[in-house]
């Protein structure tokens, strides 16, 4: 798969974060298909509604309107159709017990935000550099 052709699925509730991360991929020339969710229910819409429109990534915050991050990892990791999908929580939580129960669920990458604008875009920028272009995806299933 080449990066032009991942579909990415940020999942945030804070406009504000949401624009950061749009303006550091698209900064760092990591410019791939992004969608993004607001709140849990329309990311699992996304996710489950149509199978031939998968997520390739999932980006995913933990506090969340609707449904929460780790109720979104949860099902994506125990269903036979997604449990392929690398899912890298994104988040401000610096409860150790979400980082625990996050890798418990099966999450491939666990990443606090930064509070600071620059070290947040170094974040975003590392995290795409690994994730779009050194990782192997699995072929789309």
């Amino acid at each position: 798969m080449k990066q032009k052709d991942i579909n990415i699925l940020l999942v945030e509730d804070n406009p504000d974060d949401i624009e950061l991360t749009l303006e550091a991929f698209k900064n760092n020339n990591l410019a791939n298909k992004i969608t993004v969710a607001r709140d849990g229910e329309e990311a699992l819409d996304i996710i489950f509604g149509n199978k031939d429109k998968k997520p390739d990534i999932i980006l995913l915050d933990l506090k969340l309107p609707k449904v929460d991050g780790l109720e979104i990892l949860r099902r994506v990791k125990s269903d036979e159709d997604t449990r392929v999908i690398p899912v890298i929580i994104l988040t401000s939580s610096k409860e150790e017990s979400d980082l625990i129960k996050s890798y418990k669920l099966g999450v491939n990458s666990y990443i606090r935000k930064p509070v600071d604008f620059k070290e947040f875009i170094k974040v975003v920028k590392k995290l795409g550099l690994y994730w779009l272009i050194i990782n192997e995806f699995p072929p789309k299933i």
